[in-house]
């Protein structure tokens, strides 16, 4: 039994698979403290066709180095990955060589090689993409990428399995990048919002070694920097410790709107990620895309197209024209009527629902998107944005006589959530950035609402907020404590046709281990008190059980 690949490739191809359609059930453990040492991991990519031996050379050309090494799933990530890195000037004969730890580096693919030119600086960069094809799914591979009298660099990485097959996955979002960069009058200065956990949460993330990380926005703040590329290049360097072994895929927030980077300020993103996009208008590629490992699809979203909140460098808000959302429904449907999908994730930035007194909850956002996540039963939706760790209830429609069109409850559960009654949110947004905002949660029972935005610009540069209070009658689960965390979600697809599917998730806090919380999904979860495992800085979260339903 396999599980659906994307709607389609580049190609136009797609193959559709046969399965049987479950419920399932969300299961969300434990509070957990992440750092300390990096797991070892293993990658992968398919050996095919022979090439001749691959010869070292050394670096006497003066060539640049291999940068910023990092992976993305293609189209299939069953069959497909992506392997990119960066240089400052041209290179020539960017390529990856790969194959298995049984059979050595049998096949290569030639990388293709995409530039844009930084607004403020004028430098140019170099992003090199390698499509590797053909791949044999649930397989470790090894790979290494060079160019012309560089020294290469390495990485492994596995392919997605096929058919329902546990795994797991790992998101959060607003990130920054920890090194040091330029201030405006010349001196030396760290990144933009830089703190030690943007480091920690990657050393965290490689403890639990997923499959593939979702990053939910806001990836390095570089618009807010003097020297916006050498942010980027201070990104990838923290990053690829964890991305060059496994998949990282982002979703563009408000801070990856760059002044004179692109029409929409968007092209350094464009640039340095190749996304399994199907959009066909250039200036739209890779700002939305989705995937499906086993029997879970992911859906990406750029949401300064449909929210109201004005907060990248230029103020983009309907710039697709309703391609998106055509988009967004077009893979909603699908996904629902697909017997081998059983989960429907989106991951996006900016929120629908927040109780903390910072950017608040977005009403375009709800207008746009609710209808649709109500219509077609998305189970979880991921973001960014808030500098904290938030969860809703199950939640449906609206409340009735909501201006704000308030997300109405379905269940009180908050440790096993039926999704198939309801969506849950979730905000991790403590990737690393300053300003957390886990101070702020209001403490009376309400959130506010961005309902408005002004016509034209205020004295920041910014449209000015209109906000409207509600009773946050969703709120589930919220980490006062703790402003720096991650999830980890775990899908168990069940032991025989029928059965409950689950995805158990635990949400890590970073410099803390301690466990505090716990929830699951369509089935009850009996909860063990909370435990950690000391010395290794991860806790290991709240055992519990779960039962199976038909």
């Amino acid at each position: 039994m396999t599980a659906q690949p994307g709607p389609g490739t580049p190609d136009g191809s797609a193959k559709a698979s046969e399965g049987v359609s479950r419920r399932h059930a969300l299961g969300l453990f434990g509070t957990a403290g992440a750092g300390a040492a990096v797991t070892p991991l293993l990658g992968a990519e398919t050996a095919q066709a022979a090439v001749p031996a691959f010869h070292l050379t050394a670096d006497s050309s003066g060539a640049p180095p291999v940068q910023g090494l990092h992976l993305t799933f293609g189209a299939d990530p069953r069959t497909r990955m992506t392997v990119s890195w960066l240089t400052d000037r041209p290179v020539t004969r960017p390529v990856v060589r790969y194959g298995t730890l049984e059979h050595g580096f049998g096949s290569s693919a030639e990388a293709r090689t995409v530039t844009y030119v930084d607004g403020t600086s004028g430098r140019t960069v170099h992003v090199h993409h390698a499509a590797l094809e053909g791949l044999r799914p649930g397989t470790e591979y090894i790979y290494l990428a060079t160019h012309e009298g560089a020294t290469p660099d390495s990485g492994t990485f596995r392919t997605a399995p096929s058919g329902r097959r546990p795994f797991t996955f790992t998101s959060f979002g607003d990130q920054s990048a920890p090194q040091v960069t330029w201030a405006a009058n010349g001196t030396p200065a760290l990144d933009a919002n830089s703190t030690p956990a943007t480091k920690d949460i990657v050393t965290g993330v490689e403890q639990v070694a997923p499959l593939f990380h979702l990053l939910n926005g806001d990836l390095c703040y570089a618009n807010l920097d003097v020297d916006r590329v050498r942010t980027w290049n201070n990104f990838f360097t923290n990053n690829t410790r964890s991305a060059r072994f496994r998949p990282w895929m982002p979703a563009a927030g408000n801070h990856e709107i760059e002044k004179a980077n692109g029409p929409l300020g968007l092209g350094a993103y464009q640039t340095y990620f190749a996304l399994p996009s199907t959009e066909t208008d250039a200036e739209l590629a890779g700002l939305w895309y989705a995937f499906t490992v086993g029997s879970v699809r992911v859906i990406v979203l750029q949401n300064d197209d449909n929210c109201l909140q004005d907060g990248g460098d230029i103020y983009v808000s309907g710039y697709s024209g309703g391609r998106q959302l055509a988009f967004l429904e077009r893979e909603l449907k699908a996904a629902r009527s697909s017997r081998d999908i059983d989960w429907v994730v989106v991951a996006m930035h900016q929120v629908m629902i927040s109780s903390s007194d910072a950017n608040g909850a977005d009403l375009g956002l709800r207008q746009k998107y609710g209808p649709l996540f109500d219509r077609y039963g998305v189970d979880l939706v991921l973001c960014g944005h808030e500098h904290n760790y938030e969860r809703s209830l199950a939640v449906r429609g609206v409340v009735t006589g909501s201006e704000t069109l308030t997300p109405n409850p379905v269940s009180g559960a908050t440790d096993s959530i039926d999704t198939g009654l309801g969506t849950v949110h979730m905000i991790l947004g403590g990737g690393g950035v300053s300003g957390t905002t886990n101070q702020n949660f209001f403490k009376d029972g309400t959130a506010k609402v961005i309902t408005a935005v002004s016509a034209t610009a205020g004295a920041n540069g910014k449209r000015t907020s209109t906000y409207t209070k509600e009773q946050a009658v969703w709120t589930g689960v919220r980490d006062i404590e703790h402003p720096y965390g991650f999830a980890a979600f775990t899908v168990d697809p069940g032991r025989r046709a029928g059965d409950t599917t689950r995805m158990h998730v635990t949400y890590y806090n970073v410099n803390s281990p301690a466990a505090t919380c716990r929830s699951s999904r369509r089935s009850r979860c009996t909860a063990a008190a909370p435990t950690a495992t000391p010395g290794n800085g991860v806790s290991q979260g709240v055992r519990a059980s779960t039962s199976r339903s038909g």
